[in-house]
Parts: C-alpha cells; sequence; structure tokens
C-alpha cells in the first residue's frame, strides 16, 4: 500500500542489509578504500569500527561482492562461541563436511584449504562480523591463524568489524601481541545534515522515485537532528514518517508527521516507572505512649545494640522530664529561683534519645504568663522566664525537617555527632542534635556513625549564634563526658 502509494518499487528504507542501497558518502567511500588498499597491500589483520546502526555490515557485503573472483571468503557473524565453535563457522561458510572432525582435523581441513588458493593464486580473506563479541580466547586463536603464511606472502587476510568495544579490547594489555598485529584501524563517522539528505535522496532513488520530493527541508532537517547522523535512525524514522503519512492521505512528508513519528518512537514513556518509596512519619515528635515501640522499630539492624540503651533514655526522660512540666503549669517560682537554679537543672534532664523529642505543649507559654504574680514588674509579666524543664522540652522539639534548608556532610573515619556538630556550627547542643536527628531519621547511635555516609544538617544562617546552653554540655565537651565530675 506504501509502495502504490508514494509510486515505488520496493522498500526504500528496509532493514537488511542490501549492499545496492549502500550510501557511498566520502565517509563510506573512505572506509571502502581502505579495506580493499589493506587487502591489496597484503597487510594480514585490519580493523573496522563504528557505532551501532552505521551501516558496517551492508559495508562488508559490498566489500565481499568486490572480492568475487579474486579471492575465497569466508564470512562469519555468529560469535558467542568458544575458539573449536569459531573454527566450525569458518569451515560451514566454506562448505567443508566437519561432522566427524575434531579440533586438530578442523586445523588440518583449514591448512589444506590455504594452500590450495597460495597455489592457484588467490588470496583468502576472513571477515568476522560482530567481533567485539569475541571472547579474549577466541581472539588468541584467530590471531594464531593468521600464522599460516609463506616467507613472502600471508596465506590469509581478517578483517575484524565491531562497535567500539572493540577498540577497547584490542587495547587491552592481555591482547597486545593482536593489537600489534592489526596495520590498519578504519572508523565510519557518523552523517553530517548534508550527508542525511544525500542518504535519503539515494534510497528513494534506488526504489524507484521519479525524483518527486516526499520529505520537506523541515522533516529532514528533524530527521537529521534526531537521528544523530546514525543511518538504522534515518531508516525508522523515514520508514515511520512515511508509514503515518500514507494512512493519513499526505502526499509529502512535513516536519509535523515526523515529529508525530519521533512521538510513537520513542521508549521513555512507556519503560517502567520506579515504585514510589512511602513517605515515612515525621519524628520531631513521637507519643510518650509509643516511644518504646518506636525506638525498637526505627533502629536499623546494624544498631540493634544501642536500642536498650535508647528506651533507658527515652524512660528516664519521661520519669523526669514531664512531672516537672507539669507542676510548671500551676506554679509559679520567683525570678530568683531560675538563676539560682538554671545551671543545677539543666544537667539532670538529659536529652532525648535519638530520634524523640517530647511533645511541646500549646498552652505552656501561656500558662505560665497567667500565672505572673500580680506585684511583679512590668517587664517581669511583659517577658516571663521560662522554668528550666519547659526550656529543656521547647529546646528538645526540632522543627519539621521539610523545613528546614539543609546541606550534606560526607561523615569521616571514626567521625561522631559531636564532631560533626562542632565543625559544621561550632557548637554542640540538644536542638541541634535533636534537628539533625529528626533530617537523619536512621541515625540512632550519635557517637558509631558509618564512615563515608553522608548525612544532612541544617544549613548555618538558619541556626542563631546565640542559643543558650543551659540545657547541654559545653561545646567544648563530647557528649560522653559532658555532666560528669
Amino acid at each position: 500500500m506504501l509502495l502504490d502509494y508514494y509510486k515505488l518499487t520496493e522498500q526504500p528504507f528496509g532493514v537488511t542489509p542490501d549492499s545496492r542501497f549502500l550510501y557511498l558518502g566520502p565517509k563510506h567511500r573512505e572506509a571502502l578504500a581502505s579495506l580493499l588498499y589493506g587487502t591489496e597491500a597484503n597487510r594480514g589483520f585490519l580493523a573496522l569500527i563504528a557505532e551501532p546502526g552505521m551501516g558496517k555490515t551492508t559495508l562488508l557485503y559490498h566489500y565481499l561482492s568486490y572480492l568475487r573472483g579474486k579471492a575465497r571468503t569466508a564470512f562469519v557473524f555468529r560469535t558467542d562461541c568458544d575458539s573449536r565453535d569459531f573454527i566450525r563457522h569458518v569451515l560451514l561458510d566454506l562448505g567443508e563436511d566437519i561432522s566427524a572432525m575434531d579440533l586438530p582435523a578442523m586445523h588440518e581441513a583449514l591448512n589444506r584449504i590455504l594452500t590450495e588458493e597460495m597455489k592457484a593464486g588467490r588470496r583468502f580473506v576472513l571477515v568476522v562480523d560482530e567481533a567485539q563479541n569475541l571472547e579474549e580466547k577466541v581472539l588468541e586463536s584467530i590471531r594464531l591463524l593468521s600464522n599460516f603464511e609463506t616467507p613472502v606472502a600471508k596465506l590469509m587476510h581478517i578483517v575484524l568489524a565491531g562497535q567500539p568495544q572493540l577498540a577497547d579490547k584490542l587495547a587491552s594489555r592481555s591482547l597486545a601481541q593482536l593489537r600489534q598485529r592489526v596495520s590498519m584501524v578504519i572508523p565510519i563517522e557518523r552523517f553530517t545534515e548534508e550527508e542525511v539528505n544525500a542518504y535519503i535522496d539515494h534510497r528513494l532513488w534506488i526504489a524507484g522515485n521519479d525524483k518527486r520530493q516526499i520529505f520537506t527541508p523541515g522533516a529532514r532537517r528533524l530527521i537529521a537532528e534526531h537521528s544523530e547522523g546514525i543511518p538504522r535512525n534515518i531508516n525508522n524514522l523515514c520508514f515511520h514518517s512515511m508509514s503515518l503519512g500514507c494512512a493519513l492521505k499526505r502526499e509529502t512528508i512535513d516536519r509535523d508527521l515526523v515529529q508525530h513519528s519521533i512521538a510513537d518512537l520513542d521508549l521513555e514513556h512507556l519503560r517502567a516507572k520506579p515504585a514510589a518509596a512511602p513517605a515515612r512519619p515525621s519524628p520531631a515528635v513521637v507519643s510518650t505512649s509509643t516511644l518504646s515501640l518506636t525506638s525498637a522499630a526505627a533502629a536499623p539492624p546494624a544498631h540493634s545494640r544501642w536500642t536498650p540503651r535508647a528506651a533507658v533514655a527515652a524512660a528516664a526522660l519521661v520519669l523526669l522530664g514531664w512531672p516537672l512540666l507539669r507542676v510548671t503549669r500551676g506554679l509559679t517560682l520567683p525570678s530568683s529561683w531560675h538563676s539560682s537554679h538554671a545551671s543545677q537543672a539543666a544537667p539532670s534532664v538529659k536529652p532525648a534519645a535519638a530520634g524523640f523529642a517530647l511533645p511541646t505543649p500549646a498552652t505552656a507559654p501561656a500558662a505560665a504568663a497567667n500565672a505572673a504574680p500580680e506585684n511583679a514588674s512590668p517587664a517581669a509579666s511583659a517577658s516571663p522566664t521560662p522554668s528550666p524543664a519547659l526550656g529543656v522540652v521547647a529546646e528538645l522539639a526540632p522543627p519539621s525537617p521539610a523545613s528546614v534548608p539543609t546541606t550534606s556532610v560526607k561523615v569521616k573515619p571514626g567521625e561522631t555527632l559531636f564532631q560533626i556538630s562542632v565543625n559544621e556550627f561550632g557548637r554542640y547542643d540538644p536542638t541541634l542534635v535533636s534537628q539533625i536527628q529528626a533530617l537523619n531519621p536512621w541515625l540512632t547511635d550519635p557517637d558509631h556513625i558509618q564512615s563515608g555516609r553522608t548525612i544532612l544538617v541544617p544549613s548555618a544562617e538558619v541556626i542563631p549564634s546565640n542559643v543558650s546552653r543551659a540545657a547541654g554540655p559545653s561545646a567544648s565537651v563530647p557528649p560522653a563526658k559532658a555532666g560528669k565530675p
């Protein structure tokens, strides 16, 4: 239907390596000339290297057709094999019966064929396509085949054709002897935009086009851009665009049709999307009734030894901090009590276990304000001093991790959370520790962090420089020693 609609005699953009459709542009013409010259000059090993879809196989068929009548050839394309199977493929392509042959017998048969061709005055050319798939042992066996020679000439000429991975193999140290025997490395470069236009015209002309412009200049530019100058990509885009134009009764393929073809050939939207990770609850606030259960569930197996310590610390915090908070709701202490006992009350309340913080009652500031004595000064009433216990609870409740700007820090060998806090912020206090643990729920043991792991810390600009340190240890004293005599 497509051929009749566009008045063509055969499919111009097929997928088979038909040498009649080979476009001998500057790059392919140079590669073919190098192959022929290397053969005529008895150079032994030649390597043809190009990206997938650049027409290597089509060029090789054209090269073999040129050698017909001048040399005996063997073409091997099944390269997922061992050394014995490779020799079998060569002899089978030469028409030999190998049903009763072992490996020495196959080598003897190949040697006999080479001798016969030499006496007849003909060359023997072995072409190996997709050679990048050959194992190193097989490549070494091919190198040994090149030892069939006389003092004046090679009995076998070998062409290794493959993708860029073949160049990587030939450059390896283990194949240094083979690389030294490769006398010519022949690349095939991608088409330019002008060569893409000439390629499309050439294939349409071979297929019987009557010089009618089927592709508009805009469509050709888009094909050249999206195909990246690779012939196989050009064939796919042109075929799909012509099929779509035929279905829509469009005699000319314009840019819009090519754009639709590009979208239809795109596989990205068909790829399986990774399943989204379930949202984890914010570790900033945890109910006191589920403290121990949450601690046991959140601790990773690698740090399970720290779970009992977390439970003990959480229980101590509940016993010491929560009753004191309940008392302060209905009791107002004189301001002198705060100044004389602030330094003593803070060490008695330890920071919450990793990943936990006591909930801060929303009515606590209001309750403290309502409980102020009537004879207090206006300044004292306007700015009531929070109780030590209430201050500890307020500092231990970190903000939501989503609302805190963060930076990444890579953990050095032996580094603890104390050292990271001092290095990044110049201090170590419960508020800062709670914020870091809220950003890293897996961080259950501040004293043992895996080396090389990246953790999130709040940005320096969101950390105030004058945060009170009354509730925590000094920035210069690690947590293990803070509060000890």
